[in-house]
């Protein structure tokens, strides 16, 4: 790796010796007699991802000490397809789990939907409008367990119902995590659900909201307002700049693996949000 000064989003050498025999295995599966060997370091690929994950800015404005943009977005692509970031993100989400106390594998989870706005970049005909928020864009469902950690996810155009986004995470949760047999959801969600819910032997429960005026933290849907709130302080998750949903899915994934790896390691995730030290004076 060439000499650089730091930015507050790489990946410490505690956090890279998390993932980093994910992406030995990933290249060594690419190496052989007769190939070439890859001239970029694969950690500078995962922190320029890391990057613009939490800094926002599109792919061509990467900082020059990083490689360049269309090689770093290339591997983000071949990670995608290939499922290794989708493996980077279940691995550290077990390792989480265990250092909870918990299985690997939750039994109960929490399902839930966030419509965002989109960037000029996203074409019309995968996003649409949120009638309920008056939100033109696309809708993030997730279902994640009860730490909040995404077990499920998909991007939609946001004039998708809850419900039908909702049956799609139950089939992806059923064949990928077949001991979950209990998921908690809000009102918005249509009574064909539950049956949906059923086929795949999970019993979906409505929590339902108080009369209570103001704001009330509702049980169990809180865990899944506040994964919500941990992808938002990714700034490119901000609104959807991804031309392509499957992309804004793997936007997520990197967003939970930035998390967990930082929690795994005792660090602190920094806010996109302006900081100063400069004590306001008045005139």
């Amino acid at each position: 790796m060439s000499v650089r000064r730091p930015y507050r989003s790489d990946v410490s050498d505690a956090r890279w010796a998390l993932i980093e025999p994910v992406f030995s295995a990933w290249r060594a599966r690419r190496t052989g007699p007769g190939t070439t060997a890859r001239a970029h370091d694969l950690r500078e690929i995962v922190n320029a991802i890391l990057y613009v994950n939490r800094t926002g800015i599109p792919w061509e404005y990467l900082p020059h000490d990083f490689p360049p943009y269309k090689t770093v977005y290339d591997y983000y692509a071949k990670w995608e397809a290939d499922g290794t970031t989708q493996q980077v993100h279940d691995l550290l989400r077990d390792k989480t789990r265990r250092a909870q106390g918990r299985s690997a594998e939750p039994t109960a989870a929490v399902m839930d939907a966030q419509s965002v706005k989109t960037s000029a970049n996203v074409a019309e005909c995968s996003q649409g409008i949120d009638a309920g928020k008056k939100i033109k864009g696309r809708k993030r469902h997730l279902i994640t367990d009860t730490l909040g950690l995404v077990l499920a996810v998909l991007v939609t155009a946001a004039n998708v119902h809850d419900t039908v986004g909702g049956k799609h995470l139950l089939d992806d949760l059923a064949a990928r995590h077949p001991s979950v047999t209990k998921v908690w959801a809000d009102g918005g969600y249509q009574s064909s659900i539950f049956n949906h819910g059923a086929g795949h032997g999970i019993d979906v429960e409505v929590v339902q909201r108080t009369r209570t005026k103001g704001f009330e933290p509702l049980p169990k849907r809180w865990v899944i307002e506040r994964t919500f709130g941990w992808l938002m302080q990714h700034r490119r998750l901000a609104r959807d700049y991804e031309a392509l949903p499957q992309r804004s899915r793997t936007m997520i994934h990197w967003a939970m693996a930035n998390k967990m790896s930082r929690e795994l390691t005792g660090e602190s995730t920094p806010t996109w949000r302006i900081e100063t030290d400069i004590p306001l004076v008045s005139a």
